[in-house]
């Protein structure tokens, strides 16, 4: 789909470089620009305890596939220069400075769009165009809110395993660019594209945001469960030792959940300590959650997983096993998001099918070595 489409990435860690990624995917050339005095994007370095790898870590190679490396000291006149011929001749530019080192680096959108008026220059920023902050996943896990509301009721705020809101900042930068494309396409002129991790991680609070801003409900901590259904993310070991996560959206789910534990109503009428509670709308199972947990932890020992999740599935009631990441990824539907070479295997950073838009047929680049394509990439400017 982007056959013809160059890009420029000044980014470094996760967010900038899984936007480079997507649009190596769907076919554009990627130039990675890496720092050559500090041997290049932070992540090589970032190796898990006992991880044996060359400079392209575990974590480098989760979103810089399809790209080319170039080694550059933009704080040399040399490095500025190479950095501007490479910027007159891309589409877009992908950045992830603190506010005001693009432009003592010399690569600013104000800079780089003076010899390319049809530029387009994605920038995301920790705190915004206007806080030179360092702006780090955690840090804004722990801002936004997000770790007050992960972890167990009585447990300490979690941070989560993945850096989630790197994840989403790039997601927000992608519609961005994407919309500045359709903008460039209609009017021939470019865009500068900024976006926060900040109010990235506030816009993605979703339901718990409003579960403040409109229900005036303070959100807390209380491990998988959800705070506004129930059972919704909360889990049950099977008889053989399976944890079975149960995900029930609406009362029909619930009725025929009931009926496949062969739960009676009237248990459910009296509830687990022969209490005169009631289960069968979604605000009472909420209301009384604790109760509901004991009488379906009872039900759920009794019975094997895989009988257990056959049932479960005929009637499309929403539940799972709980898997670990090597068990997910042995799944066929996990095998249609790998990438291959000869040596690594990664993940796909975009994963939808568009009718009528055949994806790239070539394989992509794995995950380039440091500096791997400087004077390839070199020659082609002369």
């Amino acid at each position: 789909m982007f056959h013809n489409l160059k890009v420029l990435e000044l980014a470094s860690v996760l967010a900038g470089p899984s936007v480079g990624q997507f649009f190596a995917e769907l076919g554009a050339a990627v130039i990675k620009v890496e720092n050559l005095k500090t041997g290049g994007d932070v992540t090589r370095s970032w190796k898990g305890m006992g991880e044996q790898t060359d400079e392209r870590s575990a974590y480098f190679c989760s979103c810089n596939w399809g790209k080319k490396s170039i080694a550059v000291d933009l704080s040399t006149v040399e490095g500025k220069q190479i950095v501007k011929e490479l910027a007159k001749r891309s589409d877009i530019i992908i950045a992830s400075y603190k506010p005001g080192d693009a432009e003592k680096l010399g690569v600013s959108y104000q800079q780089l769009s003076m010899n390319n008026d049809q530029l387009i220059y994605g920038q995301i920023t920790g705190y915004g165009s206007d806080d030179d902050r360092v702006g780090y996943d955690a840090v804004i896990q722990a801002e936004s809110g997000f770790m007050d509301l992960n972890g167990e009721k009585d447990g300490q705020p979690t941070k989560m395993p993945v850096a989630l809101i790197d994840v989403l900042a790039a997601h927000q930068l992608k519609e961005g660019l994407l919309l500045a494309l359709l903008k460039k396409e209609r009017s021939g002129v470019g865009s500068l594209v900024e976006v926060s991790l900040i109010q990235s991680a506030l816009s993605s609070l979703a339901n718990q945001a409003t579960n403040w801003l409109v229900a005036k409900k303070l959100p807390t901590r209380q491990g998988s469960s959800h705070p506004n259904i129930a059972p919704y993310g909360d889990s049950f070991l099977t008889k053989d030792g399976k944890r079975v996560l149960l995900a029930i959206g609406n009362d029909r789910q619930f009725k025929d959940l009931i009926a496949v534990l062969g739960i009676s109503e009237q248990v459910l009428d009296l509830g687990a300590w022969g209490l005169e509670v009631k289960f069968l709308s979604n605000q009472q199972r909420v209301e009384n959650r604790l109760a509901l947990n004991e009488i379906l932890e009872d039900a759920i020992a009794k019975r094997g997983s895989k009988e257990l999740l056959d049932n479960i599935n005929q009637l499309k009631i929403p539940a799972g096993i709980i898997q670990n990441v090597a068990e997910a990824f042995s799944t066929d539907v996990a095998k249609e998001v790998l990438l291959k070479s000869s040596e690594l295997l990664g993940v796909k950073n975009f994963i939808g099918r568009v009718s009528g838009i055949e994806p790239p047929t070539s394989p992509l680049l794995p995950p380039p070595h440091f500096g791997e394509h400087t004077t390839e990439i070199l020659s082609s400017l002369h």
